[in-house]
C-alpha cells in the first residue's frame, strides 16, 4: 500500500483517486478550493464533474497543500493553466523519494513547455507521465481502459504500474516521455476540429480524414520536438485520438460543435468549460513555425479559433491544397519564407 495524494478534485483527479483508493492504496484529493472540497463531502460526490459518482469516506479531502507532505505518489490533476502554481506550492512539502506524476494533456502557455517540464523546474523532481485514451466518466465506472505511463526512471514506472493497475485500469510502459506528452496534448486540436466538422452537419469520412491527416501532423511535430514515430501509432497516440474525436465525453469536441454551429470560439469555450485544445492549438501553431513543421489541419484551427476565419473557409481552404502523395511532408507557403 501505497501513500498516495492527487491534486486536483475535478472529474480526472477524482477517477485516479477512485482507481488508486480500489487497489487499496491511502488515498488523499486536494482541492485549491474549499468549497468544492466542502461539496464533495456533503454530496459524496462531486455533482458538476461526475454526477452519481459516490466519493467512498476512505478517500481523504482536503484543501492543506501541507498535506502533500509524507505521501510516496504524488499526481497533478489540474488544468494547464494552474500546473505551474500548484507545483510550486507543492514542492516544500514534497519527501525526497516522492514520486511525482502528471496526468494534465497540453503545454504551457507562452514558454510552450511540456507539463513534466514546467512541474519537474518548480520541484526538482522528474516527473512521470500518465497518459492515454481515458474519460474520466468511464475511468470512474470501472469501465474497462488501457492508458501508458512513460517516466526517465523505469523504476518510478513500475512503481505507478504495480499500484494503479487493476482489473478495470491496465497500464503499460513507456520511456518515450516527449511523445506520449505531445501525442496527449495535441490531440485536442483534432478533435476540436472533429466537433466543427460534426456541427458544421459534415460526415463519418470527413472525421476519418480529419483523425488520419490529424495523427500525421501531430506525429510530425512530436517527431520534430524529439518523440519516437511509434509512439503516435500507440494509446497515446492514436487511442487517445480516436476516443475524444469520437466521443460526447470530449470538452474539446463539444466546444468545436458549438464552433461549427457558429458560435464564437471564445464564448464556446466559457459555455463547456476547460477545453485544453483551444490554448493547445496556438501553442502548436507557434511551434510548427518555430520547428519547421508544416501542420494544415492545426494551422486552419488556429485561424478558426483565434483569427476570426469561418469554419467553411478553414475547410475550403484545406480541400484546396496542392495535390501531393500521402506519404510525403505537407508543405505550407511559409516555409519558403524562412
Amino acid at each position: 500500500m501505497a501513500k498516495v495524494i492527487v491534486l486536483g478534485s475535478g472529474g480526472f483527479g477524482l477517477a485516479m483517486a477512485l482507481s488508486l483508493n480500489s487497489t487499496g492504496n491511502d488515498v488523499t484529493v486536494w482541492s485549491a478550493f474549499k468549497s468544492e472540497i466542502d461539496d464533495i463531502r456533503r454530496d459524496g460526490e462531486n455533482k458538476a464533474k461526475l454526477p452519481g459518482v459516490h466519493i467512498p469516506e476512505t478517500i481523504v479531502l482536503t484543501d492543506d497543500i501541507a498535506d502533500v507532505q509524507g505521501k510516496d505518489l504524488v499526481v497533478f490533476g489540474i488544468p494547464v493553466n494552474f500546473v505551474r502554481e500548484v507545483a510550486r506550492k507543492a514542492a516544500p512539502y514534497l519527501k525526497d523519494d516522492a514520486i511525482v506524476v502528471n496526468t494534465g494533456k497540453g503545454l504551457e502557455p507562452h514558454s510552450l513547455k511540456r507539463m513534466s517540464e514546467v512541474i519537474t523546474e518548480e520541484t526538482g523532481k522528474p516527473t512521470a507521465v500518465l497518459t492515454g485514451p481515458s474519460h474520466a466518466e468511464e475511468v470512474a465506472l470501472g469501465i474497462p481502459t488501457t492508458i501508458v505511463v512513460a517516466a526517465e526512471n523505469q523504476a518510478d514506472a513500475e512503481f505507478v504500474q504495480d499500484i494503479m493497475s487493476s482489473s478495470t485500469l491496465r497500464i503499460y510502459l513507456n520511456d518515450d516521455i516527449v511523445g506520449c506528452e505531445i501525442g496527449g496534448a495535441f490531440k485536442n486540436i483534432i478533435a476540436l476540429c472533429a466537433g466543427i466538422a460534426d456541427g458544421m452537419g459534415l460526415g463519418d469520412n470527413t472525421k476519418a480524414a480529419l483523425m488520419t491527416r490529424g495523427i500525421w501532423e501531430i506525429s510530425k511535430l512530436g517527431i520534430a520536438m524529439g518523440g519516437r514515430a511509434e509512439t503516435f501509432a500507440g494509446l497515446t497516440g492514436i487511442g487517445d485520438l480516436i476516443v475524444t474525436c469520437t466521443s460526447m465525453h470530449s470538452r474539446n469536441r463539444r466546444a468545436g460543435i458549438l464552433v461549427g454551429q457558429g458560435t464564437d470560439p471564445a464564448e464556446a469555450v466559457r459555455q463547456i468549460g476547460t477545453v485544453e485544445g483551444y490554448i493547445c492549438a496556438e501553442a502548436a501553431y507557434e511551434l510548427s513555425r518555430k520547428l519547421g513543421v508544416c501542420m494544415p489541419i492545426t494551422e486552419q484551427c488556429y485561424q478558426v479559433l483565434y483569427r476570426g476565419k469561418s469554419p467553411q473557409k478553414a475547410l475550403h481552404d484545406l480541400m484546396g491544397r496542392p495535390k501531393r502523395s500521402e506519404t510525403e511532408a505537407a508543405f505550407c507557403d511559409w516555409q519558403s519564407e524562412q
